[in-house]
């Protein structure tokens, strides 16, 4: 116990001097601002018109997403037929962008039988296609190399159609959108495709529960649905989505996994007022699926997901505070995993609360504190922990740095208090939560 706790306080110190080192560096940068890709050379304007950082989205990206990203400020080619209808209205330059993220991680003490400090080149490459495709159709494509199982594919994907119209002389902008992540097609910060943090690294150890709609059906289904927002206030959504697996066999049979019985629908409602400096949104979303966790008939796991959100910003003349909150509970029924003797108990629980609130200064600077919380019911086989608790918690503390609006340095420390149901002697050999604790640093470059 005397060596943890030694090896935990070297920590704390290495990280304290890295945070002063950081930040006295950074005080004595200055910030020159540079447009991000595709969507910057479409619209001829720098990314901070979009984000407060990336991938954080502001309230006129907000709107250029839901405009189902064609507003533009560079020569169209043109075709208008006999009948004045325009059938033609294509970019003059190819809405094509790369990104790279490399990354370096340092768990407090490493895992049994592997190596520490690692470095990851590339964590993440991506190629997208992000515009206008025509007059209101555009798309957010993203193709995506992953080193650790060294494969290429789709990633996130939102192709969308949007348009105005008058309703009780209100303005109601609404679309469609064609999307493989449930919530990706979303605006806010705090639903689960864009909620914080923004990345993690790739290598460290993880907690082993997290709820359906937290990314267990991403780039795995397709869904297709409609949106509107009524007078910049009320926004409402209803998709349906369908298993559309990736590296599997489609139509799905007898080797498939987590296959959706019939249709999942996905709805989310959210109202959002600005006054003055502040901007506030209060939301709810939600989704019911029906799963056969084996093969592609037969019983079936239903998951119920329901969350709240919200987020808040206010403006101040030289930086941007912003917060983001969510709470999702999650009811399953184990129809099938029980009967197969893969779970304790026929229904269960599992919830997942997160927050974080940062601070964004023009000169390229930005520290975020986070807290997240995964709670549930106790189901040893199900989760294949130590004691079958899936509860994990703790914080996070990150500094950025944008020397150019589409690069990003940062210093990421996740600390835990509990880690797969307790914190002391969680996996039964005497490894504790905070020995997972993490420094991570990210190089992310856009281009």
């Amino acid at each position: 116990m005397k060596q943890e706790k030694g090896i935990e306080k070297d920590n704390l110190v290495k990280l304290f001097l890295i945070f002063l080192a950081t930040t006295l560096i950074l005080l004595n940068c200055s910030f020159t601002g540079y447009a991000i890709p595709s969507f910057a050379r479409q619209t001829g304007l720098a990314c901070v018109s979009c984000h407060t950082t990336f991938p954080e989205l502001n309230s006129f990206g907000r709107q250029f997403k839901l405009n189902g990203y064609t507003m533009t400020n560079i020569p169209t080619i043109d075709a208008v037929n006999d009948s004045d209808i325009n059938r033609l209205n294509l970019l003059a330059t190819s809405p094509i962008s790369s990104m790279l993220m490399a990354s370096y991680s340092n768990v407090n003490t490493k895992m049994p039988g592997t190596q520490n400090n690692n470095v990851e080149f590339p964590q993440q490459l991506s190629l997208f296609s992000a515009g206008q495709i025509t007059r209101h159709l555009g798309t957010f494509i993203q193709l995506t190399y992953d080193p650790q199982s060294g494969s290429i594919g789709l990633d996130n994907t939102d192709i969308r159609y949007s348009n105005h119209t008058l309703l009780m002389s209100n303005d109601l902008l609404y679309g469609f959108t064609l999307n493989n992540n449930p919530s990706v097609q979303d605006v806010w910060n705090t639903v689960p495709a864009w909620h914080y943090p923004y990345s993690t690294s790739g290598v460290a150890p993880s907690p082993s529960a997290s709820t359906l709609i937290d990314g267990g059906l991403a780039q795995q289904v397709a869904g297709l649905g409609t949106y509107g927002m009524f007078n910049y206030f009320l926004y409402y959504e209803l998709s349906i989505y369908r298993s559309a697996p990736q590296g599997a066999i489609n139509p799905p049979d007898s080797s498939s996994n987590n296959t959706i019985s019939g249709v999942a629908p996905y709805w989310r409602i959210a109202l959002q007022h600005q006054f003055g400096k502040h901007y506030l949104m209060i939301g709810t979303f939600g989704m019911y699926t029906n799963l056969f966790p084996q093969y592609a008939s037969g019983p079936e796991d239903h998951y119920t997901d329901i969350g709240i959100d919200l987020q808040y910003e206010y403006y101040l003349p030289k930086a941007v505070i912003t917060a983001h909150s969510s709470l999702i509970l999650e009811n399953r029924k184990f129809d099938a995993t029980f009967a197969k003797s893969g779970a304790d108990n026929l229904s269960s629980k599992l919830n997942s609360f997160k927050i974080d609130g940062n601070i964004y200064f023009q000169k390229g600077i930005g520290l975020t504190l986070g807290y997240f919380n995964t709670f549930g019911d106790a189901d040893k086989t199900l989760y294949q922990t130590f004691i079958g608790k899936p509860d994990s918690n703790g914080s996070l503390i990150e500094i950025n740095y944008l020397p150019w609006y589409n690069t990003k340095f940062s210093i990421q420390y996740i600390m835990y208090n509990k880690f797969d149901g307790l914190s002391k002697n969680y996996d039964g050999s005497n490894r504790n939560a905070s020995q997972n604790n993490t420094i991570y640093c990210l190089a992310w470059f856009s281009f």
